[in-house]
C-alpha cells in the first residue's frame, strides 16, 4: 500500500525515507524560500544598478550639453535614445517572458547596460581639453593690469589656463570640429542601456508575482522597487560629486580656472561616474546566472506518492523542466494575445494613464537641475545633491509605505484604486502651488534692462551696445559675465566698459567701468566682479520650493505602488508579463522618448543668450528668461498631470462599476481565488483577478 505525505511541489527536496521505511518530510519549503529571497535580493540590486546609471545620466545632462556645446533639444534626443533601446526589444522580451529562462535573460541585460556605460565614456578620451569661453583682454607693459575695454581689442590676447598659445588653441579647436559629433557615442551608449534594461522590470516583477503568495506580492514588489530607489539616490549624489570636479581633472591646472561650478560654462567630470556605473551593472549580472528557471509557489503544497519517488540527492533535483520554445507558435499567438489584452477597458485606460505619467515624470527629472540652477541661482552640483539627499529618499519611503499599506489592510482592487486616485489628486493640487514660488528675471544689460539709464544703440544687431561701451570694440558673441556694483550683469567686462583690473583668475576685479558709473557712482570709482549677480528673491524662495516638491514627491510615491498593482489585478495570470511589457513600452515610447525632446525644444525657446563654439556656430545656452522658463517647465508638468487626474477618475469609475464589493462577480472571484481543502494540490490553479478573463472565456470571446 502506497504511503502518501504532504510536501512541496516536486522541487529541490522531495520526501525521503529513513532506514525503517517511514516517511520523512523534506524541507523543500525553506529551500525554495531561500531561492526566492536570493532572487529578491538580486533583483533589488539590479534595480539599484539600473537606477544608479539612469539617475547619473539624468544628473549629467547639463554637463553633457556644455561639454559638447549642444542645445537642450539634442540633450533630449540623447536622453530619449534610452527609451528607443527599450522599444527595440521590450515587446519581444515581455511576450516571451514565461517561455524563456528569466533570470538568465536579466543577467544578459545587466551586461549590456554595463557595455553601454563604458561606451558613453569614450568621447572623453577622444576629445581635446575643454576650453571655455573667455573674454580677450589687453595686458599693460608696465604692470599685470589688463583692460577689457580697448579700441585695440582686436589684437588682444585671450586669458588661458593652459600652456597652449592662443593661435594653437584656436587652430586646435577648428581642426577638431568633428569632436562636436562625439556625443553620438553617448547616444549609442544610452541606447544600449535601454536595450539592457528592458528585461529587468517585466521579467523580474512577473517572476516575483508568479512564485509568491498573492498577499505578499505587492509587498515584495514594493520592497524591490523601493530598495532599487537607493540607486537613483546614490546616482544623484555621485553626479553631484562629479559635477563639482573639473572635467579635465588631473591634467589641467585647477588654480588657473577663472570660473566656478555656478557658472554656466562650468563642465564637471561627467565621464568619471559612468565608469563606476558600468562596473556596478556588471556585478549585478552575476547572481542571476545561478538561479533556476522557475520556483515553487510560496506556501503551496502537493501530495505525492512516496513509492514513486527515487531516493536521490534533493539538492540536485530541478523543480521544472523548461518548456521548449517554438518561435513560430509564439508569433502565431501574438496578435490574439494582444487583442485579448487591449479588450480589457481597465487595462486600456491604465496604459493611457501611464503614458501621461511618463511624460510628466521624465520631463520633470530631465530638466529639474537646470530649472533649479536658472530659477534659484544654485549650482548644478548643489541641485543634484539636494535631489539625491532629500527628494529621492522621500520617494523611497512613499513607495515602501504604499506597498505596506496594501498588505496591512489587504486592499482589493477597488480599495487600491481609491487609494491611488486620492493620493494623485492631492499631489496634483499641491503641484499647482509651484507657480507661487516666483523669481525675478536676471538683470542683463542690453537684453532685459537698459544700460544704467544711458541711451542704447537702436541697431538690433548691436542691442548689447550703448554709448558707454561704443568705443570698446566688444565682440557680441562672447560670454564671460561680470556683476557690476549697480547689481546689473554684463555679458563681459568689455560691455561694462571696464578700463583696468586687479587680481588674477577667479579673484580678478575690474575697475573704471564706464557703464556702471551711471547710477550714483563717482566717475572712475565703479567696479565689477566675475560671475552673474545674485538674485536675493530667488535664493529666499528656494527653500519653500524644495519643501513643496518634497511633499509632492512623497504623496505621488505613496500612490505609486497601488497604481502599479492595478495592472496586476486587472489582467489574467498568463498575461501578466506581457501586460508589464506593453505598459512599459507604451510609457517609454510615447512618454519617455518624446518628453525630453519637446521639453528641451520649448525650453530652448526661452534662451536669452547662446554660447559660441570655437569655430563659430551656436553652442549651449548661457542664460534663460527665468519667467518664461518657469511657465514652460511648470506649465507642461501641470497640464500633463491634469490629464492624469482625469484618467484616474475614469479608471476609478470603471472599476467601481464593474467590481462592487457586494457584486456576485466579485464574490465569485474571491471564491475562485480561495482554494478548498478538497481541491487536489496537483492542479495548476490560475489566479483570477478583477478585470481579467480566463483563457477559456477569452477564447470564446474572440472566436
Amino acid at each position: 500500500m502506497d504511503k502518501t505525505i504532504t510536501t512541496g511541489k516536486f522541487k529541490d527536496k522531495p520526501p525521503l525515507q529513513d532506514s525503517n521505511g517511514s516517511t520523512v518530510p523534506a524541507k523543500s519549503g525553506c529551500h525554495n524560500c531561500s531561492k526566492l529571497k536570493i532572487f529578491l535580493g538580486a533583483l533589488a540590486f539590479s534595480f539599484f544598478a539600473k537606477g544608479l546609471s539612469g539617475s547619473y545620466m539624468k544628473s549629467m545632462s547639463s554637463q553633457i550639453e556644455r561639454r559638447f556645446e549642444i542645445s537642450s533639444s539634442i540633450v533630449g534626443i540623447i536622453d530619449g535614445s534610452f527609451e528607443l533601446g527599450n522599444l527595440m526589444v521590450m515587446v519581444l522580451v515581455s511576450y516571451l517572458g514565461p517561455r524563456v529562462h528569466r533570470p538568465k535573460v536579466i543577467a544578459v541585460g545587466c551586461l549590456i547596460m554595463s557595455l553601454g556605460a563604458f561606451l558613453s565614456v569614450m568621447p572623453q578620451f577622444l576629445m581635446g581639453r575643454y576650453n571655455y569661453e573667455r573674454i580677450a583682454v589687453t595686458v599693460d607693459n608696465s604692470s599685470t593690469s589688463v583692460s577689457a575695454c580697448s579700441p585695440a581689442s582686436s589684437v588682444s590676447h585671450p586669458v588661458s589656463d593652459t600652456t597652449e598659445t592662443p593661435s594653437t588653441m584656436k587652430n586646435s579647436g577648428c581642426e577638431k570640429t568633428s569632436n562636436s559629433y562625439l556625443w553620438l557615442f553617448v547616444l549609442m551608449g544610452n541606447l544600449l542601456r535601454g536595450i539592457g534594461e528592458a528585461p529587468v522590470m517585466p521579467l523580474g516583477v512577473s517572476y516575483i508575482d508568479d512564485f509568491s503568495k498573492e498577499e505578499n506580492s505587492a509587498f515584495y514588489i514594493g520592497l524591490v522597487r523601493s530598495s532599487g530607489m537607493f540607486g537613483p539616490t546614490l546616482g544623484f549624489l555621485l553626479g553631484s560629486f562629479c559635477a563639482s570636479l573639473w572635467v579635465d581633472i588631473g591634467i589641467a591646472d585647477i588654480d588657473a580656472i577663472s570660473i566656478n561650478p555656478k557658472d554656466t560654462r562650468w563642465v564637471g567630470a561627467w565621464w568619471l561616474g559612468l565608469l563606476i556605473c558600468g562596473a556596478v551593472n556588471f556585478i549585478a549580472s552575476l547572481p542571476f546566472w545561478f538561479l533556476p528557471y522557475s520556483l515553487l509557489k510560496e506556501g503551496e503544497e502537493q501530495t505525492l506518492k512516496i513509492s514513486h519517488l527515487p531516493a536521490q540527492d534533493p539538492c540536485k533535483i530541478d523543480p521544472f523542466i523548461q518548456p521548449q520554445l517554438k518561435f513560430s507558435e509564439a508569433a502565431k499567438d501574438f496578435l490574439p494575445t494582444l487583442k485579448k489584452l487591449f479588450g480589457n477597458p481597465v487595462f486600456l485606460v491604465y496604459v493611457f494613464l501611464t503614458i501621461l505619467q511618463y511624460n510628466s515624470l521624465v520631463g520633470l527629472i530631465t530638466y529639474e537641475t537646470k530649472f533649479m540652477e536658472q530659477q534659484f541661482n544654485v549650482s548644478v552640483a548643489r541641485a543634484i545633491f539636494l535631489v539625491g539627499v532629500i527628494l529621492l529618499p522621500i520617494t523611497i519611503l512613499g513607495m515602501f509605505l504604499g506597498g505596506y499599506l496594501i498588505k496591512k489592510f489587504k486592499l482589493d482592487i477597488t480599495g487600491i484604486t481609491k487609494f491611488a486616485c486620492i493620493s494623485f489628486i492631492v499631489a496634483y493640487l499641491l503641484n499647482l502651488l509651484y507657480f507661487t514660488c516666483s523669481c525675478e528675471v536676471l538683470q542683463l544689460a542690453g537684453l532685459t534692462v537698459p544700460y544704467s539709464g544711458l541711451k542704447q544703440l537702436s541697431s538690433p544687431k548691436n542691442s548689447f551696445m550703448a554709448s558707454c561701451n561704443a568705443d570698446c570694440s566688444c565682440e557680441v558673441d562672447q560670454w564671460d559675465p561680470v556683476c557690476g556694483d549697480n547689481g546689473i550683469t554684463y555679458m563681459t567686462a568689455c560691455f561694462a566698459g571696464c578700463k583696468s583690473s586687479t587680481g588674477t583668475g577667479k579673484n580678478m576685479v575690474f575697475h573704471n567701468c564706464s557703464c556702471v558709473e551711471g547710477q550714483g557712482h563717482v566717475l572712475g570709482n565703479s567696479s565689477a566682479v566675475l560671475g552673474q549677480c545674485q538674485r536675493e528673491s530667488c535664493t529666499k524662495a528656494f527653500p519653500y520650493f524644495l519643501a513643496l516638491q518634497t511633499a509632492c514627491a512623497f504623496i505621488l510615491a505613496l500612490g505609486g505602488t497601488p497604481t502599479y498593482m492595478i495592472m496586476f489585478r486587472s489582467v489574467s495570470p498568463d498575461l501578466k508579463s506581457f501586460a508589464v511589457g506593453i505598459e512599459t513600452l507604451g510609457g517609454r515610447v510615447l512618454g519617455g522618448l518624446p518628453a525630453p525632446i519637446y521639453f528641451g525644444a520649448l525650453i530652448d525657446e526661452t534662451c536669452l543668450k547662446w554660447g559660441t563654439k570655437s569655430c563659430g556656430g551656436s553652442g549651449s545656452c548661457r542664460v534663460y528668461d527665468t519667467k518664461a522658463f518657469r511657465n514652460v517647465y511648470l506649465g507642461l508638468i501641470a497640464g500633463l498631470r491634469a490629464g492624469c487626474s482625469l484618467l484616474y477618475i475614469v479608471l476609478f469609475v470603471l472599476i467601481m462599476r464593474r467590481f462592487k464589493p457586494d457584486d456576485k462577480e466579485m464574490t465569485d472571484i474571491k471564491n475562485a481565488e480561495r482554494p478548498t481543502s478538497k481541491e487536489p494540490a496537483t492542479v495548476n490553479k490560475k489566479e483570477i483577478l478583477p478585470g481579467a478573463q480566463t483563457s477559456e472565456e477569452s477564447e470564446e470571446t474572440y472566436m
